[in-house]
């Protein structure tokens, strides 16, 4: 190995051992005969470059994995990348237009030859910049949610659930993005507090003079009404009762109906009902028989449905529907109104729609009822267990999942339509047909119509874990044998419902087992005001800028020394500074202990045995510390205590215990003990930090070709002498207080110290002597006037310094504290002395005062014994 570099520089470390490592298929993992450790990553959109939710999650994979390798474990990490249909699809759409071609000029087979070809130049970029940070994945297996195994997997689970009953097809009310032309989920809608108004409707009571007023939010929806519905027990709306009335500006006659469904408190008691475009609307009309009229179009512009206002955006119409009803002394009022409204998961800037539609259905309960049990009884634990809280309420109040959407790029519906409207479902056209033939013979390929839908993309990635490992279509493969359930899933909270939960479900249904045995949550990385990160708000740093500025081990420790189990991490590049700086402070401590030369002639020093016995209490404390901390996932708290073990007591205690004297040697044996100290430090450090600890620990001693830390062994805790560790603690307190004394008197180091216990031995005279610098150590029954004195516990300390200070100095220095004591003394008296504050003053005050008093003639009576003896 060639010499050490005199500074630790990142860049030209990284890439080489990463190159090294994929040379060598080290991250590579086959089943073979040892204990199975295996993550999935949660995919990555291929739309997606990194960010620092990336590097939180999967830097916390990282670790886990490096570790499971040290620990003997043949670990796996399987990377892979999701086709995040409606994201994709809307750059491909983005890219075309911009090359003058609209989606709607091309077949269905040009538009998906165009989007494969945008997958291939930037779908694998993501997992590229992975690689930056140390990602150990075993990059053989990347897996792609559409490649040909998890396709399969995916159309056979549809027609497998579909002939259980499990999944069906019905036209129901859904949620609608007008934006990407598709029905989402509920769970892919999320609901923002708007500031809006509320218009106060007059409807016109047919065969009379008087109007009933209808408070709504959406007066643009008016085209769609097809009842005023009334609670039966408002005993403000009786005389509605049996009633017709006329839309405002429509002009259409509709029923009054009653229900007790209409909350009395809200606006006038009176509801507008649009079956088309609201879901309880919805069904209050199939419950009463209403019509329904669908006045928008996919877009959400104003169909030809709706007779009036058609083309117009559905917001643009609102603003000019409530200036005509105001102009036609049809508006009651306009009240400011604060309400929810919902957003589209995937393009967070639109108003979801609610719409009829024909949409593919699976049915949740069978599915959630295992899944929840698995949760509650401990079978798979969460990390930290407070989400098991958000968990159960979504499993207990479950809805079907809305599976179709309307888009070209995803895992096609395996549905085939007959001449007749009926359809066949199957995995295959060729199957399909067989099975069409069977029901209508002489029909031919040309007579079937596959469904133009697509899969909802969560309906590939809820078979990840199993898919990855070819488990859906040979289920008894030795892969998903060996490697299923997975160890540890590490994801964010945010996906609890359209990911973890599912998973959980297709886990079950597939596996008859969990997926995966424990969940770690992390939190949201904010920035150092608790912003959270964004584009949008310029706040939120390049991760691959951050790498090139602090290398990647510095940035994986700033965002780890702050990323405590689902709590949000509030970020700050001076982290990564820190980071930075202890890569630094392990490679010069490497190069120092290098250094050294080493004598097999000199004898080991007693200092140095005990150094040598305390570190290894000190190592098996801390490794029996850190596995506890591992086992609980409390992983920022396991660095922190690796990190004060290498920074505070290694590097500040230990070596300055055991180097030699300047320009002398070594002996062997310490030597060899603080190298095999480096080797173990570096093992465990290895997992939050492993690019500067290959490098050092390729450098400890002759390595084979192929050889690396991360297979090297984690190490062991021993036996701890608390004994040991207690007397160097106050040993440690011994040395800091004569640092103390020689900072106070600016007595430099070369000066040898002389140190006295006042009626007690010193312990560890030798480690102390080397520390502090001291020529003699020893006790005696009386105390020096002249002495520096400090106390450690309730041992006093004296040393000598009449041969090391300047005396005149330090008399006036003396005097002027006698001076200054004597004035504070007589302030406090001056108080005391006052009848009325004594009086009047609380008596934790009054005592307070008077204690003052009292250490002030302590302190002034050792000040005068002290300018005593040196006079």
């Amino acid at each position: 190995m060639e010499e050490i570099a005199s500074k630790y520089d990142p860049r030209a470390v990284e890439d080489r051992w990463y190159a090294y490592w994929m040379e060598h298929r080290l991250f590579h993992s086959e089943p073979d005969a040892r204990e199975p450790f295996t993550i999935v990553i949660p995919p990555p959109n291929v739309t997606g470059i990194l960010h620092m939710g990336h590097m939180l999650n999967n830097t916390i994979q990282d670790i886990l994995v490096r570790r499971a390798r040290l620990m003997g474990k043949n670990a796996l990490w399987v990377p892979g990348t999701d086709h995040a249909a409606i994201a994709t699809e809307a750059k491909v759409v983005n890219k075309l237009a911009q090359e003058g071609i609209r989606k709607s000029d091309l077949t269905r087979e040009e538009f998906l030859k165009h989007a494969w070809e945008w997958k291939e130049k930037h779908g694998g970029i993501i997992l590229e910049q992975l690689k930056k940070l140390g990602a150990s994945c075993d990059w053989e297996r990347t897996a792609f949610t559409m490649d040909e195994i998890r396709s399969k997997s995916v159309i056979h689970v549809f027609v497998d659930l579909y002939r259980k009953g499990l999944i069906y097809r019905g036209k129901r009310m859904v949620n609608w993005d007008p934006k990407a032309k598709t029905a989402l989920s509920d769970i892919e809608v999320v609901y923002k507090e708007e500031h809006s108004k509320l218009y106060y409707l007059r409807y016109k009571i047919v065969g009379e003079e008087g109007y009933a007023i209808v408070a709504t939010t959406r007066p643009e929806t008016i085209m769609g009404d097809t009842a005023m519905c009334i609670n039966p027990d408002d005993p403000k709306n009786q005389h509605l009762r049996g009633k017709r009335v006329i839309v405002p500006l429509v002009n259409r006659e509709i029923p009054v109906i009653e229900d007790t469904y209409v909350d009395i408190n809200f606006g006038t008691g009176c509801l507008k009902v649009t079956p088309a475009h609201d879901m309880n609307d919805n069904m209050l009309g199939e419950k009463h028989g209403l019509e329904t009229i669908d006045i928008f179009n996919d877009d959400a512009t104003i169909s030809e449905a709706a007779g009036m206002y058609v083309g117009m955006d559905r917001f643009a119409c609102r603003e000019q529907i409530a200036q005509d009803l105001q102009a036609a002394g049809l508006i009651e009022k306009i009240e400011e109104y604060e309400n929810k409204v919902g957003y589209s998961e995937r393009n967070q800037d639109t108003v979801t729609e609610p719409r009829l539609s024909d949409q593919w259905f699976l049915k949740m309960q069978h599915l959630a009822d295992p899944a929840l049990a698995s949760v509650e009884d401990g079978v798979i634990k969460f990390v930290p267990e407070k989400f098991k809280t958000t968990y159960r309420r979504w499993l207990t109040d479950i809805r079907d999942w809305c599976i179709s959407r309307q888009l070209w790029w995803g895992h096609r519906v395996p549905a085939y339509y007959l001449p007749d409207g009926s359809f066949i479902v199957a995995e295959t056209a060729e199957e399909a047909l067989k099975l069409a033939q069977e029901q209508t013979p002489g029909l031919t390929a040309a007579d079937l119509h596959q469904d133009e839908d697509c899969l909802d993309t969560w309906f590939s990635s809820w078979l990840w874990p199993i898919s990855l490992f070819n488990g859906i279509l040979d289920p008894d493969n030795e892969e998903i044998k060996y490697y299923y359930p997975t160890s540890d899933l590490v994801t964010g909270p945010d996906i609890i419902f359209f990911w973890v939960a599912r998973m959980i479900m297709a886990g079950y249904e597939y596996m008859g087992k969990q997926p995966f045995n424990n969940v770690y949550f992390t939190g949201i990385v904010r920035d150092e005001i608790g912003r959270k990160m964004s584009k949008q708000l310029g706040n939120s740093p390049d991760p691959l800028e951050l790498i090139a500025d602090f290398g990647a081990d510095g940035v994986r420790m700033g965002i780890m020394l702050s990323a405590p189990a689902g709590n949000d991490i509030f970020f700050d590049k001076k982290l990564c500074e820190n980071g930075r700086n202890f890569c630094n402070k392990v490679w010069n401590a490497f190069r120092l202990v290098k250094g050294w030369e080493i004598d097999d002639n000199i004898a080991q020093p007693s200092s140095s045995d005990t150094a040598i016995k305390w570190f290894e209490s000190m190592l098996s404390k801390s490794i029996a510390e850190i596995n506890d901390l591992f086992d609980k996932f409390r992983i920022s708290e396991a660095l922190m205590s690796v990190y004060r073990l290498f920074r505070d007591e290694f590097s500040s205690w230990y070596l300055e215990m055991v180097k030699p004297e300047y320009q002398k040697p070594i002996d062997r044996a310490t030597y060899n003990a603080t190298i095999g100290f480096f080797d173990s430090l570096l093992r465990m450090l290895h997992p939050f930090m492993p690019f500067i600890t290959e490098e050092l620990w390729q450098h400890i001693g002759n390595r084979a070709e192929g050889e690396s830390i991360m297979y090297a062994s984690m190490p062991a805790a021993g036996e701890t002498d608390n004994e040991l560790l207690a007397a160097i603690e106050r040993a440690k307190e011994i040395v800091n207080g004569v640092r103390g004394v020689r900072a106070q008197r600016n007595i430099p180091n070369r000066e040898l110290l002389t140190l006295l216990a006042i009626n007690e031995n010193i312990e560890l005279a030798d480690v102390i002597s080397k520390l502090a610098l001291l020529d003699k150590v020893g006790s005696t029954a009386e105390k020096d006037p002249a002495a520096a004195s400090f106390l450690v516990g309730t041992t006093e300390f004296n040393i000598p310094l009449l041969n090391n200070i300047d005396v005149e100095a330090e008399k006036a220095k003396i005097a002027k504290e006698i001076e200054y004591y004597e004035g504070f003394k007589k302030s406090v008296e001056k108080k005391l002395s006052n009848e009325r504050f004594v009086s009047n003053a609380p008596a934790a005050v009054v005592e307070g005062e008077r204690k003052k008093l009292a250490d002030a003639d302590t302190k002034l009576a050792t000040l005068r014994t002290t300018l005593a003896a040196l006079s």
